[in-house]
């Protein structure tokens, strides 16, 4: 065989190996979901952008091994110092029941919470439950991540659902999406930070921006 035809067939195989390693690398990521609530005939909901719904169990997402919720208990600031319900760590608490107690309520219009991870991490995936009580939708959904505590510098979008660019980042291009117990997974593509920052503008239902828990898978950055 001529050196000519060894060298692609060797490349092919390395290829192959090489694939084969990183997807052996990835397994589907694990949360416990809590039990469905809602209670009663859900109100219908109109929006342009809304996502459609899907039947059955969400699909597998899959993350490298290793990957752990970073958020769980960690510290929670808002735009909204003094909540109407509930207190801040309640977002980081790993309780995602929906049930009375076990969300906070932040005052109307633009609000946002953000997520201290206490160290840079490589970020897969985030999860958020707002509400799931009933089939209400949060509106101008947007989640960024940095390491600045500010959000002036060094800022990734990881989702935005704000088509009217309200919020001011843009018009968004991610679609609204109806509130259920599965909670929203958004894919962050590996984006690294310390800070995880959530905003909301409302919901289909009121004026009111409520978070029951958030989820933020990772690894600690090398």
């Amino acid at each position: 065989m001529k050196a000519t035809s060894i060298i692609p067939a060797l490349g092919l195989t390395l290829a192959l190996s090489l694939n084969s390693a990183f997807a052996d690398a990835l397994v589907p990521l694990k949360t416990e979901l809590p039990p469905p609530l809602f209670v009663g005939t859900p109100v219908p909901v109109s929006l342009p952008n809304l996502e459609p719904a899907h039947e059955g169990k969400r699909p597998d997402f899959l993350v490298p091994a290793g990957t752990v919720n970073l958020a769980k208990g960690k510290k929670v600031t808002a735009s909204d110092s003094d909540p109407a319900t509930g207190t801040l760590d309640l977002v980081t608490d790993g309780d995602k029941a929906g049930d009375e107690g076990s969300w906070v309520e932040l005052g109307p219009g633009k609000q946002w919470v953000q997520i201290d991870l206490a160290t840079e991490a490589t970020i897969s995936a985030v999860i958020v439950w707002h509400f799931h009580q009933q089939a209400r939708v949060y509106l101008d959904v947007v989640v960024q991540v940095s390491d600045d505590p500010a959000f002036k510098t060094g800022v990734t979008t990881i989702f935005n659902n704000d088509a009217g660019n309200d919020l001011g980042f843009g018009a968004g291009k991610d679609y609204a999406y109806i509130e259920t117990y599965e909670g929203k997974l958004m894919d962050a593509k590996g984006v690294k930070g310390r800070y995880v920052r959530l905003y909301s503008n409302g919901n289909t239902t009121n004026k009111l921006n409520h978070y029951i828990e958030v989820e933020v898978f990772g690894k600690p950055a090398a």
